[in-house]
Protein backbone atom coordinates (compact mmCIF):
# COMPACT_ATOMS: atom_id res chain seq x y z
CA UNK A 1 0.00 0.00 0.00
CA UNK A 2 2.79 2.71 0.92
CA UNK A 3 4.97 1.79 -2.28
CA UNK A 4 1.35 2.46 -4.27
CA UNK A 5 0.71 5.76 -2.43
CA UNK A 6 5.07 6.79 -3.21
CA UNK A 7 4.35 5.81 -6.86
CA UNK A 8 1.22 8.12 -7.28
CA UNK A 9 2.73 11.16 -5.23
CA UNK A 10 5.67 10.42 -8.17
CA UNK A 11 3.52 10.55 -10.52
CA UNK A 12 1.73 13.63 -8.92
CA UNK A 13 5.47 15.41 -8.78
CA UNK A 14 6.27 14.72 -12.51
CA UNK A 15 2.67 16.15 -13.91
CA UNK A 16 3.29 18.95 -11.75
CA UNK A 17 6.31 19.84 -12.79
CA UNK A 18 5.96 19.00 -16.50
CA UNK A 19 3.00 20.97 -16.88
CA UNK A 20 4.69 24.12 -15.09
CA UNK A 21 7.47 24.21 -17.36
CA UNK A 22 5.37 23.41 -20.84
CA UNK A 23 3.01 26.11 -19.64
CA UNK A 24 5.08 28.75 -18.40
CA UNK A 25 8.65 28.38 -20.75
CA UNK A 26 7.47 30.19 -23.82
CA UNK A 27 5.73 33.35 -21.80
CA UNK A 28 9.03 33.62 -19.89
CA UNK A 29 11.33 33.24 -22.52
CA UNK A 30 9.50 35.52 -24.62
CA UNK A 31 8.78 38.30 -22.29
CA UNK A 32 12.64 38.31 -20.37
CA UNK A 33 11.46 39.28 -17.42
CA UNK A 34 12.44 38.86 -13.89
CA UNK A 35 8.83 38.68 -12.27
CA UNK A 36 7.52 36.03 -13.65
CA UNK A 37 10.94 34.20 -13.32
CA UNK A 38 10.22 34.32 -9.41
CA UNK A 39 6.16 34.15 -9.22
CA UNK A 40 6.93 30.81 -11.48
CA UNK A 41 9.93 29.33 -9.02
CA UNK A 42 7.84 30.85 -6.22
CA UNK A 43 4.62 28.45 -7.22
CA UNK A 44 6.95 25.56 -7.42
CA UNK A 45 8.31 26.27 -3.93
CA UNK A 46 5.25 26.58 -2.26
CA UNK A 47 3.86 23.39 -3.87
CA UNK A 48 7.09 21.81 -2.59
CA UNK A 49 6.40 22.98 1.11
CA UNK A 50 3.28 21.06 0.82
CA UNK A 51 3.49 18.08 -1.16
CA UNK A 52 7.24 17.47 -1.10
CA UNK A 53 8.82 18.77 2.04
CA UNK A 54 6.38 17.75 4.73
CA UNK A 55 4.02 14.49 4.70
CA UNK A 56 1.20 14.84 2.07
CA UNK A 57 -2.41 16.12 3.76
CA UNK A 58 -4.86 13.28 3.73
CA UNK A 59 -7.85 13.55 2.48
CA UNK A 60 -9.02 17.18 0.81
CA UNK A 61 -6.28 18.89 -0.64
CA UNK A 62 -5.70 21.97 2.25
CA UNK A 63 -7.18 25.36 1.80
CA UNK A 64 -4.09 27.68 2.45
CA UNK A 65 -2.30 25.92 -0.43
CA UNK A 66 -4.82 26.59 -3.05
CA UNK A 67 -5.33 30.28 -1.63
CA UNK A 68 -1.37 30.60 -1.84
CA UNK A 69 -0.95 29.13 -5.56
CA UNK A 70 -4.07 30.90 -6.74
CA UNK A 71 -2.39 34.26 -5.45
CA UNK A 72 0.98 33.36 -7.25
CA UNK A 73 -1.13 32.40 -10.59
CA UNK A 74 -2.99 35.29 -10.60
CA UNK A 75 -0.20 37.67 -10.03
CA UNK A 76 1.92 35.87 -13.03
CA UNK A 77 -1.97 35.96 -15.50
CA UNK A 78 -1.72 39.84 -13.72
CA UNK A 79 1.49 40.29 -15.40
CA UNK A 80 1.17 38.29 -18.74
CA UNK A 81 -2.15 36.18 -19.82
CA UNK A 82 -0.65 34.00 -21.68
CA UNK A 83 0.15 32.35 -18.02
CA UNK A 84 -3.29 32.15 -17.57
CA UNK A 85 -3.10 27.63 -18.58
CA UNK A 86 -0.79 27.81 -15.58
CA UNK A 87 -3.15 27.38 -13.01
CA UNK A 88 -3.76 23.52 -13.84
CA UNK A 89 -0.49 23.12 -12.19
CA UNK A 90 -2.29 24.84 -9.10
CA UNK A 91 -4.90 22.15 -9.39
CA UNK A 92 -2.62 19.29 -9.61
CA UNK A 93 -3.22 17.37 -6.52
CA UNK A 94 -7.18 17.98 -6.99
CA UNK A 95 -6.76 15.99 -10.53
CA UNK A 96 -4.98 13.53 -8.89
CA UNK A 97 -8.05 12.17 -6.23
CA UNK A 98 -11.11 14.03 -8.14
CA UNK A 99 -11.15 12.71 -12.02
CA UNK A 100 -14.15 15.12 -12.60
CA UNK A 101 -12.33 17.98 -11.19
CA UNK A 102 -9.05 17.32 -13.35
CA UNK A 103 -11.16 16.86 -16.44
CA UNK A 104 -13.07 20.42 -15.99
CA UNK A 105 -9.64 21.93 -15.25
CA UNK A 106 -8.33 20.71 -18.12
CA UNK A 107 -10.92 21.98 -20.51
CA UNK A 108 -11.50 25.19 -18.89
CA UNK A 109 -7.71 26.01 -19.34
CA UNK A 110 -7.49 24.59 -22.86
CA UNK A 111 -10.44 27.09 -23.81
CA UNK A 112 -8.81 29.65 -21.80
CA UNK A 113 -5.49 29.12 -23.59
CA UNK A 114 -7.56 29.54 -27.27
CA UNK A 115 -9.55 32.08 -25.79
CA UNK A 116 -6.36 34.33 -24.93
CA UNK A 117 -4.51 33.74 -28.60
CA UNK A 118 -7.90 35.45 -29.93
CA UNK A 119 -7.90 38.22 -27.85
CA UNK A 120 -3.81 38.90 -28.63
CA UNK A 121 -4.07 38.06 -31.80
CA UNK A 122 -7.44 38.55 -33.29
CA UNK A 123 -7.81 34.67 -34.97
CA UNK A 124 -6.87 31.48 -34.03
CA UNK A 125 -5.32 28.80 -36.45
CA UNK A 126 -5.80 25.61 -37.07
CA UNK A 127 -2.20 24.28 -35.82
CA UNK A 128 -3.29 26.45 -32.62
CA UNK A 129 -6.58 24.71 -32.09
CA UNK A 130 -4.74 20.97 -32.73
CA UNK A 131 -2.05 22.15 -30.32
CA UNK A 132 -4.73 23.07 -27.71
CA UNK A 133 -6.38 19.63 -28.28
CA UNK A 134 -3.67 17.78 -27.92
CA UNK A 135 -2.36 19.29 -24.95
CA UNK A 136 -5.89 19.06 -23.34
CA UNK A 137 -6.05 15.56 -24.70
CA UNK A 138 -2.60 14.31 -23.02
CA UNK A 139 -3.67 16.31 -19.62
CA UNK A 140 -6.81 14.35 -19.60
CA UNK A 141 -5.03 10.95 -20.27
CA UNK A 142 -2.60 11.76 -17.30
CA UNK A 143 -5.63 13.05 -14.80
CA UNK A 144 -7.75 9.77 -16.08
CA UNK A 145 -4.18 7.50 -15.70
CA UNK A 146 -3.15 8.84 -11.87
CA UNK A 147 -7.11 8.69 -10.99
CA UNK A 148 -6.80 5.16 -11.79
CA UNK A 149 -3.81 4.24 -9.77
CA UNK A 150 -5.66 6.72 -6.97
CA UNK A 151 -8.47 3.89 -7.08
CA UNK A 152 -6.32 0.96 -7.30
CA UNK A 153 -4.43 2.15 -4.17
CA UNK A 154 -7.57 2.57 -2.51
CA UNK A 155 -9.21 -0.33 -3.17
CA UNK A 156 -5.80 -2.32 -2.52
CA UNK A 157 -5.57 -0.74 1.41
CA UNK A 158 -9.63 -1.52 1.56
CA UNK A 159 -8.46 -5.48 0.97
CA UNK A 160 -5.52 -4.97 3.35
CA UNK A 161 -7.63 -3.58 6.17
CA UNK A 162 -10.15 -6.72 5.17
CA UNK A 163 -7.27 -8.98 5.31
CA UNK A 164 -5.69 -7.35 8.45
CA UNK A 165 -9.51 -7.58 10.36
CA UNK A 166 -9.66 -11.09 9.25
CA UNK A 167 -6.56 -12.21 10.80
CA UNK A 168 -7.18 -10.17 14.00
CA UNK A 169 -10.23 -11.58 13.63
CA UNK A 170 -8.47 -15.35 13.52
CA UNK A 171 -5.96 -14.27 16.30
CA UNK A 172 -8.82 -13.59 18.47
CA UNK A 173 -10.82 -16.87 17.63
CA UNK A 174 -7.34 -18.21 18.30
CA UNK A 175 -7.05 -17.02 22.15
CA UNK A 176 -10.39 -17.80 22.69
CA UNK A 177 -9.66 -21.78 21.47
CA UNK A 178 -6.86 -21.39 23.62
CA UNK A 179 -8.65 -20.53 26.50
CA UNK A 180 -11.23 -23.11 26.49
CA UNK A 181 -8.27 -25.56 25.87
CA UNK A 182 -6.47 -24.01 28.87
CA UNK A 183 -9.84 -24.31 31.22
CA UNK A 184 -10.66 -28.03 30.41
CA UNK A 185 -7.38 -29.07 31.39
CA UNK A 186 -7.26 -27.05 34.68
CA UNK A 187 -10.90 -29.20 35.03
CA UNK A 188 -9.20 -31.96 34.25
CA UNK A 189 -5.86 -31.59 36.10
CA UNK A 190 -8.31 -30.59 39.53
CA UNK A 191 -10.16 -33.09 39.15
CA UNK A 192 -7.70 -35.72 38.93
CA UNK A 193 -5.58 -34.46 41.38
CA UNK A 194 -7.03 -32.58 44.12
CA UNK A 195 -10.38 -33.69 43.44
CA UNK A 196 -9.29 -37.61 43.81
CA UNK A 197 -7.26 -36.66 46.46
CA UNK A 198 -9.84 -34.85 48.91
CA UNK A 199 -11.99 -37.87 47.90
CA UNK A 200 -9.33 -39.81 49.05
CA UNK A 201 -8.90 -38.47 52.63
CA UNK A 202 -12.32 -38.12 53.25
CA UNK A 203 -12.51 -41.87 52.81
CA UNK A 204 -9.39 -42.64 55.30
CA UNK A 205 -10.89 -39.93 57.30
CA UNK A 206 -14.68 -41.85 57.69
CA UNK A 207 -12.66 -44.97 57.84
CA UNK A 208 -10.73 -43.53 61.09
CA UNK A 209 -13.60 -42.28 62.51
CA UNK A 210 -15.40 -45.68 62.66
CA UNK A 211 -12.94 -47.01 64.62
CA UNK A 212 -12.44 -43.64 66.57
CA UNK A 213 -15.83 -41.94 66.97
CA UNK A 214 -15.02 -39.26 69.69
CA UNK A 215 -11.90 -37.82 68.38
CA UNK A 216 -13.12 -34.64 67.95
CA UNK A 217 -9.95 -33.20 65.53
CA UNK A 218 -10.82 -36.12 63.92
CA UNK A 219 -14.19 -34.71 63.27
CA UNK A 220 -12.82 -31.62 62.45
CA UNK A 221 -10.22 -32.72 59.74
CA UNK A 222 -13.08 -34.83 57.84
CA UNK A 223 -15.18 -31.80 57.90
CA UNK A 224 -12.23 -29.91 56.43
CA UNK A 225 -11.59 -32.44 53.78
CA UNK A 226 -15.72 -32.87 53.02
CA UNK A 227 -15.47 -28.79 52.41
CA UNK A 228 -12.34 -29.00 50.16
CA UNK A 229 -13.35 -31.69 48.59
CA UNK A 230 -17.13 -29.66 47.79
CA UNK A 231 -15.22 -27.08 46.71
CA UNK A 232 -13.04 -28.66 44.05
CA UNK A 233 -15.71 -29.97 42.56
CA UNK A 234 -17.34 -26.72 42.38
CA UNK A 235 -14.27 -25.40 40.70
CA UNK A 236 -14.66 -27.88 37.82
CA UNK A 237 -18.30 -27.47 37.16
CA UNK A 238 -17.42 -23.66 37.06
CA UNK A 239 -14.56 -24.82 34.71
CA UNK A 240 -16.26 -27.19 32.51
CA UNK A 241 -19.77 -27.74 32.54
CA UNK A 242 -20.12 -31.62 33.15
CA UNK A 243 -23.42 -31.56 30.97
CA UNK A 244 -22.31 -30.23 27.92
CA UNK A 245 -19.46 -33.22 27.97
CA UNK A 246 -22.08 -35.37 27.71
CA UNK A 247 -24.95 -34.57 25.90
CA UNK A 248 -24.58 -30.83 24.45
CA UNK A 249 -26.36 -27.26 25.19
CA UNK A 250 -30.20 -28.62 24.39
CA UNK A 251 -30.46 -31.57 26.34
CA UNK A 252 -28.06 -29.77 28.86
CA UNK A 253 -31.29 -27.49 29.55
CA UNK A 254 -33.60 -29.91 29.46
CA UNK A 255 -31.86 -31.48 32.48
CA UNK A 256 -31.51 -28.13 34.23
CA UNK A 257 -35.42 -27.27 33.46
CA UNK A 258 -35.86 -31.00 34.95
CA UNK A 259 -33.94 -30.77 38.47
CA UNK A 260 -35.76 -27.52 38.99
CA UNK A 261 -39.32 -29.15 39.00
CA UNK A 262 -38.05 -31.94 40.74
CA UNK A 263 -36.29 -30.14 43.13
CA UNK A 264 -38.63 -27.25 43.84
CA UNK A 265 -42.28 -28.57 42.20
CA UNK A 266 -41.71 -25.26 39.77
CA UNK A 267 -43.45 -26.33 36.31
CA UNK A 268 -40.32 -25.70 34.28
CA UNK A 269 -39.65 -26.81 30.82
CA UNK A 270 -37.60 -26.48 27.67
CA UNK A 271 -37.76 -25.58 24.01
CA UNK A 272 -35.62 -25.88 21.34
CA UNK A 273 -36.73 -23.93 17.78
CA UNK A 274 -35.03 -24.01 14.50
CA UNK A 275 -32.35 -25.91 12.92
CA UNK A 276 -30.00 -27.34 15.38
CA UNK A 277 -26.37 -26.20 14.53
CA UNK A 278 -22.90 -27.13 16.22
CA UNK A 279 -21.48 -24.69 18.44
CA UNK A 280 -18.30 -24.32 19.72
CA UNK A 281 -18.13 -25.49 23.39
CA UNK A 282 -16.79 -21.94 24.96
CA UNK A 283 -20.34 -20.59 23.50
CA UNK A 284 -22.15 -23.52 25.01
CA UNK A 285 -20.81 -23.54 28.33
CA UNK A 286 -21.31 -19.54 28.66
CA UNK A 287 -25.11 -20.02 27.33
CA UNK A 288 -25.88 -22.69 29.96
CA UNK A 289 -24.22 -20.74 32.66
CA UNK A 290 -26.56 -17.81 31.96
CA UNK A 291 -29.55 -20.10 31.99
CA UNK A 292 -28.34 -21.57 35.06
CA UNK A 293 -27.61 -17.83 36.79
CA UNK A 294 -31.07 -17.21 35.33
CA UNK A 295 -32.68 -20.56 36.92
CA UNK A 296 -31.04 -20.06 39.93
CA UNK A 297 -32.59 -15.94 40.68
CA UNK A 298 -35.94 -17.41 39.48
CA UNK A 299 -35.55 -19.83 42.42
CA UNK A 300 -34.25 -17.68 44.98
CA UNK A 301 -35.86 -14.83 44.47
CA UNK A 302 -39.00 -15.08 42.02
CA UNK A 303 -41.19 -17.05 43.86
CA UNK A 304 -42.26 -18.22 40.73
CA UNK A 305 -44.82 -20.90 39.54
CA UNK A 306 -43.65 -21.67 35.93
CA UNK A 307 -40.03 -21.36 34.63
CA UNK A 308 -39.63 -21.72 30.58
CA UNK A 309 -36.18 -22.14 28.78
CA UNK A 310 -36.08 -21.33 25.18
CA UNK A 311 -33.14 -21.97 22.77
CA UNK A 312 -33.45 -20.55 19.85
CA UNK A 313 -31.56 -21.35 16.20
CA UNK A 314 -32.26 -18.53 14.05
CA UNK A 315 -30.69 -18.28 10.30
CA UNK A 316 -27.95 -15.65 11.52
CA UNK A 317 -28.69 -15.82 15.67
CA UNK A 318 -28.94 -17.97 18.24
CA UNK A 319 -31.08 -16.95 21.14
CA UNK A 320 -31.58 -18.08 24.79
CA UNK A 321 -34.62 -16.74 27.00
CA UNK A 322 -35.59 -17.73 30.63
CA UNK A 323 -38.79 -16.47 31.43
CA UNK A 324 -40.58 -16.95 34.70
CA UNK A 325 -43.97 -15.62 36.23
CA UNK A 326 -42.22 -14.59 39.58
CA UNK A 327 -42.95 -11.40 41.22
CA UNK A 328 -40.24 -9.56 39.08
CA UNK A 329 -38.10 -6.55 39.49
CA UNK A 330 -36.98 -2.98 38.69
CA UNK A 331 -34.22 -3.85 36.06
CA UNK A 332 -32.40 -0.74 36.59
CA UNK A 333 -32.37 -1.15 40.16
CA UNK A 334 -30.99 -4.56 39.55
CA UNK A 335 -28.78 -3.45 37.01
CA UNK A 336 -25.77 -3.08 39.83
CA UNK A 337 -26.49 -7.01 40.73
CA UNK A 338 -23.57 -9.14 40.72
CA UNK A 339 -25.40 -11.99 39.00
CA UNK A 340 -26.51 -10.15 36.03
CA UNK A 341 -23.43 -8.09 35.85
CA UNK A 342 -21.59 -11.37 34.93
CA UNK A 343 -24.35 -12.88 32.85
CA UNK A 344 -23.89 -9.64 30.20
CA UNK A 345 -20.28 -9.87 30.76
CA UNK A 346 -20.14 -13.70 29.63
CA UNK A 347 -22.43 -12.46 26.33
CA UNK A 348 -20.22 -9.30 25.75
CA UNK A 349 -17.02 -11.31 25.79
CA UNK A 350 -18.14 -13.25 22.73
CA UNK A 351 -19.83 -10.25 20.77
CA UNK A 352 -23.58 -10.96 22.35
CA UNK A 353 -26.09 -9.08 24.40
CA UNK A 354 -28.21 -9.89 27.29
CA UNK A 355 -31.29 -8.14 28.09
CA UNK A 356 -33.21 -8.11 30.80
CA UNK A 357 -36.91 -7.40 30.69
CA UNK A 358 -39.70 -7.22 34.04
CA UNK A 359 -41.52 -5.27 36.38
CA UNK A 360 -42.35 -5.89 39.58
CA UNK A 361 -45.50 -8.12 39.72
CA UNK A 362 -44.62 -9.35 36.15
CA UNK A 363 -42.12 -11.77 36.24
CA UNK A 364 -39.16 -11.78 34.99
CA UNK A 365 -37.49 -12.74 31.42
CA UNK A 366 -33.46 -12.74 30.57
CA UNK A 367 -32.30 -13.11 26.79
CA UNK A 368 -29.07 -13.83 25.95
CA UNK A 369 -28.64 -13.39 22.18
CA UNK A 370 -25.30 -14.74 20.24
CA UNK A 371 -25.36 -13.08 16.16
CA UNK A 372 -23.59 -15.29 13.61
CA UNK A 373 -20.48 -13.00 13.61
CA UNK A 374 -19.62 -13.71 16.78
CA UNK A 375 -20.83 -17.76 16.99
CA UNK A 376 -18.35 -18.06 13.87
CA UNK A 377 -15.55 -15.37 15.69
CA UNK A 378 -15.40 -17.69 18.62
CA UNK A 379 -14.66 -20.62 17.02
Amino acid sequence: MESWERSRRRWQHAFFVSWLVLTSAGPVMEGGRFLPVVLVAGLAAWYAVWFVLRTPPSGDVPVPYVLGGGLLWLGLFAVDSSFLVVGLSVLVPYCMDAVRVGLVAVVSCAGGWLWHRYHTTGSITWTEIAISALIAISAATAVGYFNSVAQQSAERKRLIDQLQAAQEARAAAERQAGVAAERQRLARDIHDSLTQGFASVVMLLEAAQATLPDNKHLSQALRAARENLAESRRVVRALRPGDLDECGLPEALRRLSGRLSDETGIEAHSVITGTLRPLEAQVQAELLRVAQEAVANARRHASAEQVTLTLSYMEDLVVLDVHDDGGGFDPERAASGHGLSIMRERMEQLGGTLLVESAPGAGATVVASLPAAALSGAR
